[in-house]
């Protein structure tokens, strides 16, 4: 007979009166970076949208097929994001490392965004770029993200 996965948070292993793993609830922490992480996926599903529709429009290009491999990364970081953001808020260990390699991402963006020029839409990426990093070093944060995604019980 197996036993029921223990949670590492939970040290009594007790789990009834459907409080799910985490018994103290999700911590604010977590919901604002998530929220940080979706808003970014979907501005660049946006920026994927505007690229995709200048490209079926005509619009001059070095590359087509080069435009098209820029297309399906703008895809691809939108849905990793996504999922990010999604795995992140249930409370899973590995999209922490992915978040924070974002919003560093976003820094590198963001700052010379801002000092070329670009102030109100440099502070969109720096402001809440570096709310996220901060938050993701939070005790709560990492006491609550810390499940690991093992495989279900045998038996």
């Amino acid at each position: 007979m197996s036993r029921p996965p223990v949670n590492p948070i939970d040290p009594d292993g007790d789990q009834q009166g459907g409080s799910g793993p985490h018994p103290v609830g999700r911590p604010a922490g977590i919901k604002v970076i998530s929220l940080v992480v979706v808003l970014e996926a979907m501005a660049l599903l946006v920026a994927a949208g505007w690229y995709g529709l200048q490209l079926v429009s005509g619009a001059p290009v070095l590359s087509f097929w080069g435009a098209v491999f820029t297309l399906g990364l703008l895809l691809a970081f939108s849905a990793w994001l996504f999922a990010v953001a999604v795995f992140l808020f249930r409370g899973y260990r590995w999209p922490r490392a992915g978040a924070l390699v974002a919003q560093l991402f976003m820094l590198t963006i963001g700052f010379p965004t801002l000092t070329g020029g670009y102030v109100i839409a440099g502070l969109a990426m720096l402001v809440p770029a570096a709310v996220a990093i901060v938050l993701l070093f939070d005790k709560r944060v990492i006491a609550f993200a810390s499940r690991a995604g093992g495989a279900p019980p045998a038996l």
